[in-house]
């Protein structure tokens, strides 16, 4: 397949939600303008999670068992902002990814890439005052689907936030940087702006990283405005 060609912006300015090369969003994007409702009782008033939630290690996806995972060591850290640049404290972020070949623990991925025994691929932490997160985990591998003929996703990490309500979730992909995936991969080309594409890769961070231990990655999420981090689309 050759590079996915990005779709053109509707009148209204808007990318196209139905991405055609990408083959799913024919059956999940929306088909008539968006309403916006104000939030209901229940939206308000419902538990959320919070830091009784998350135990000390759930952020260290290399802790969850006995052994050592294979494959590379990453630190990813960042900060929860909204429009106006203020840190979001007190957000439960979650995570979910591929291990370092490429393969998920689900029944549904099947495709021939070995499991890790010591490694399950899931996390969570509570952002603090500063609005910031931190994960170590480890760098997850390009993996096939079968959206296309030799259709491979880039590398990447799965970001959920729940904000003040479960209605209210956002879920996202972080991404790294140079991948040589970029171009074929529709759902990373689904978005059609180069700067919010831009948004959705992490920086290699210099400061993060630890001596002889790990690599340091950087990936801010901007919660609502212009610089907007862009929604998930797998």
């Amino acid at each position: 397949m050759a590079a996915a060609a990005a779709a053109p912006p509707r009148p209204d300015g808007h990318p196209d939600r139905a991405y055609a090369p990408y083959r799913s969003t024919a059956l999940r994007a929306p088909q008539r303008p968006l309403v916006v409702s104000p939030p209901s009782l229940t939206e308000l008033a419902a538990p959320v999670f919070g830091p009784a939630d998350v135990a000390p290690l759930d952020a260290d996806l290399t802790r969850h068992h006995t052994g050592e995972p294979l494959g590379e060591r990453i630190i990813v850290t960042g900060r929860v902002l909204d429009g106006d640049g203020r840190p979001v404290r007190n957000q439960l972020v979650e995570i979910w990814q591929a291990n370092a070949a490429g393969r998920y623990r689900h029944e549904g991925d099947q495709h021939p890439a070995p499991l890790d025994p010591n490694f399950t691929g899931g996390g969570r932490a509570i952002t603090d005052d500063e609005g910031r997160y931190r994960f170590v985990t480890i760098k997850p591998g390009a993996y096939p689907w079968r959206n296309h003929s030799n259709a491979w996703r880039p590398a990447h990490i799965h970001f959920s936030l729940f904000g003040t309500a479960f209605t209210q979730r956002l879920v996202t992909q972080m991404y790294f940087p140079g991948d040589p995936l970029f171009g074929y991969d529709p759902i990373f080309q689904s978005v059609t702006d180069e700067k919010a594409q831009q948004r959705l890769v992490a920086a290699y961070d210099h400061d993060v990283t630890r001596p002889e231990w790990a690599l340091g990655y950087t990936w801010d999420i901007v919660l609502d405005g212009s610089h907007a981090t862009p929604e998930d689309r797998d």
